[in-house]
């Protein structure tokens, strides 16, 4: 019984992990491949002569270079905005007396998820009307928006755990709430504060919807938009858009290779209080 179990877990757990780095690896594979090669038939499934043409074109048909820029100030910036306002939000409901706290908290997961296509005609308007369109603003405020209601409910499911007396005896030594909160309790909860940062970071660098309305100009778009600029009107070069997606892959890879311990830790430890 012991050995079909762990069979079953082991069977599962390899068609996981084949659904997330299948596809990425198919992705990498295709960037080597000529576009020839790519439509031959019998496929292919490794590149015959590996050549890294794709990856030279992808940077000399396309800004790429200033589409990562765009991407990483918005992704940034919406971050840190979004951890600050969800850690004095997560604070609040985890040590203010707020009535219906827990009616506030079941909002915020409601309001998480709500569909983005849902937002995109009021948010535009916003955009519009205060003059932000093609400007970083633009991305920043509603991403950091989007992503707050998450945020908030992972570092609240932290701070909850922490002894407030920890905070007293921070502000018999002269800090006040605010600094207590910033000086004892978020570095206490540093893995869900990552975990929070980490899924803000990958929703901004990722979006696409959004960073397409509100960018027209080519100098100003982000990479998730940028990458469809590679596409003809009557072609679809794959290898190029390809090799387009691994560049833009490769930061988030770097990101979560550097920060994996912490977001690990922070989303069992969060499972576990939740």
């Amino acid at each position: 019984m012991n050995f079909t179990r762990r069979t079953v877990v082991w069977f599962a757990a390899l068609v996981v992990v084949a659904n997330g780095f299948f596809p990425a690896v198919w992705i990498l594979l295709t960037s080597l491949k000529t576009e020839t090669e790519l439509l031959q038939v019998p496929i292919t499934y490794l590149p015959l002569a590996p050549t890294l043409d794709n990856y030279v074109t992808a940077f000399t048909a396309q800004p790429i270079l200033r589409f990562m820029l765009n991407s990483l100030i918005v992704a940034s910036l919406s971050t840190a905005l979004c951890v600050l306002v969800g850690a004095l939000a997560a604070y609040a409901l985890t040590r203010l007396r707020i009535p219906k706290r827990n009616l506030i908290m079941s909002l915020l997961l409601a309001v998480a998820m709500f569909p983005l296509i849902s937002l995109m005609v009021p948010l535009f308007k916003l955009m519009r009307e205060l003059g932000l369109l093609n400007t970083y603003l633009a991305l920043i405020l509603p991403y950091a928006v989007l992503s707050l209601p998450v945020c908030t409910l992972v570092m609240a499911s932290f701070f909850q755990d922490i002894p407030p007396d920890l905070e007293a005896a921070a502000m018999v030594d002269g800090c006040s709430r605010v600094g207590a909160l910033f000086k004892v309790v978020v570095p206490l909860s540093a893995p869900g504060v990552f975990t929070a940062a980490i899924l803000a970071f990958v929703n901004a660098w990722d979006e696409f919807l959004l960073a397409l309305t509100m960018m027209n100009r080519v100098n100003m778009r982000t990479l998730s938009v940028g990458i469809t600029l590679y596409q003809g009107e009557f072609a679809f070069p794959w290898p190029l858009i390809s090799a387009a997606l691994i560049i833009a892959i490769v930061p988030i890879c770097i990101l979560i290779a550097v920060f994996q311990e912490r977001v690990v830790g922070g989303l069992t430890t969060g499972g576990v209080k939740g």
